[in-house]
């Protein structure tokens, strides 16, 4: 693809509310972590979709699943008790557990380019998924299956990630204390944090929180239950307070993160970086974690760079809240739900 042709897309794509997460020059997302790609795809008549994060070369793994509503696939596989040590991509997406398929498309993806775990004729890629309920946005016939996955993955690149209303953030929601009908939009968000060491540690995250996005630097709302007539924020820790902070939106939650680094750490490291990552979900959520959240965090770790694990988990903490600010700033909004941006 030309200049032009690149500069054209990224046109569009600013046009739409969809922005790369580099500042200050470079590239500030996860894929500043060398052998980490991402690819989106957009379901945009619901909207819907599907986020992959490649590691073709295969990275040590850990997940750790807080939340009590998950939709889950292969996780247990990254159980520091079980065998396979590695995982070759991950997979988020909306549809709830139909959308769990999206990571069939991906596994067809990896095996056609021999990548996994070697048996005979076969390549058997290792492929963790999870998914948010997004289905009140939009007509929830419309889920993303195994073309959305394979799609995604096809078009997973080293270049900046594309944040905002975006692959399986195209139908995210926050702040939805207070129903549906107050919510906004949430969506994708990324971050790094890079030491003079060369140790990078880098998160992506798909926000579709009942609770509201809170900047940790100001404490301030950021995206959340709005007033009654729309157009500021109620403030769910308020509204709790006042004993009218229930979830009447029920299960349609769930907060979806990726830590990437290029630290080498064991599985076991990389299970206790996640549990460590879900302090930036407490920092940046409000509230978090609650029965109808089924939040994860998946640890990807490359193997480049000597380090200490708690060091890179307390990192990873950080900058999982720094993603999460930046999934509500660059959202758009959609289906008649404002984002950020339009409440200005």
């Amino acid at each position: 693809m030309g200049a032009r042709a690149v500069s054209g897309v990224l046109a569009l794509l600013a046009a739409a509310g969809v922005t790369a997460g580099a500042q200050g020059g470079g590239n500030r997302t996860l894929t500043a972590v060398p052998g980490i790609k991402v690819g989106h795809h957009t379901l945009a008549e619901r909207p819907t979709g599907c986020t992959v994060i490649l590691a073709e070369a295969g990275v040590t793994a850990g997940v750790d699943v807080r939340g009590s509503a998950p939709a889950t696939r292969e996780t247990d596989l990254l159980n520091p008790v079980n065998l396979v040590q590695i995982a070759h991509a991950i997979v988020l997406s909306g549809g709830s557990a139909f959308g769990l398929d999206s990571a069939s498309g991906v596994m067809r993806y990896l095996e056609e380019r021999r990548i996994g775990f070697e048996f005979g004729p076969a390549h058997v890629p290792i492929v963790p998924a999870a998914a948010i309920f997004d289905l009140s946005v939009g007509d929830g016939r419309i889920r993303p299956g195994a073309d959305c996955g394979y799609q995604a993955a096809r078009a997973a690149t080293d270049a900046s990630v594309m944040e905002g209303s975006v692959g399986a953030g195209a139908g995210a929601t926050v702040g939805k204390t207070g129903g549906m009908a107050r919510s906004m939009k949430g969506g994708v968000g990324s971050a790094v944090i890079s030491l003079p060491s060369g140790l990078i540690v880098a998160a992506l995250v798909v926000v579709n929180a009942a609770g509201d996005v809170i900047d940790p630097a100001t404490g301030q709302v950021v995206a959340g239950v709005r007033t009654a007539d729309g157009k500021g924020f109620a403030d769910a820790r308020k509204m709790l307070r006042a004993g009218a902070g229930g979830t009447p939106a029920g299960r349609q939650n769930t907060t979806l993160g990726v830590i990437a680094t290029n630290a080498r750490l064991t599985k076991t490291e990389a299970t206790r970086v996640s549990q460590m990552a879900h302090d930036g979900y407490a920092r940046a959520l409000a509230p978090s974690h609650t029965p109808g959240d089924g939040d994860v965090i998946f640890t990807l770790a490359t193997g480049a760079a000597a380090s200490d694990a708690g060091q890179v988990g307390a990192l990873a903490a950080d900058v999982m809240a720094d993603a999460i600010v930046r999934a509500a700033r660059q959202a758009t909004g959609v289906a008649g739900i404002p984002a950020v941006r339009d409440l200005k």
